[in-house]
């Protein structure tokens, strides 16, 4: 069985069309196990009932930022080694800063490729 296949990830992202660029990416790259949330507080309260292996979360959300999101994950002792990918537009130093800081896995930049998303995957969980 491959990894493709045994894979189960997290989409959390507010908005719908960034939603859906992600989800239609994972598809291509043949990722079918994918559930998404759209906040970060959903989004944690799902993972600590029903674990995932790797989450990929846009930054900027209202409430809970995919940073805020990483640091509750890390801070809670049934999901801290859960893989974590931060989706921006502007990884600027100081989120790159406080990504690695809380125990950010990778992070890739919007606009992204399938190819550059598979990428980004395969340095956190290994090849697909």
């Amino acid at each position: 069985m491959s990894m493709k296949s045994k894979l189960k990830v997290m989409v959390v992202d507010d908005m719908s069309v960034s939603r859906g660029l992600l989800m239609q990416s994972l598809e291509e790259i043949g990722i079918q196990n994918v559930e998404y949330e759209k906040s970060g507080q959903d989004a944690f309260v799902k993972i600590c009932s029903s674990p995932v292996h790797l989450i990929i979360s846009d930054y900027n959300m209202p409430g809970m930022s995919g940073l805020d999101l990483l640091e509750r994950l890390r801070a809670n002792k049934a999901t801290h080694q859960v893989g974590f990918i931060l989706v921006t537009g502007t990884p600027t130093a100081e989120i790159v800063s406080r990504g690695r800081h809380s125990g950010l896995n990778n992070l890739i930049k919007k606009p992204f490729t399938s190819a550059s998303l598979k990428s980004t995957i395969e340095a956190v969980v290994g090849p697909l």
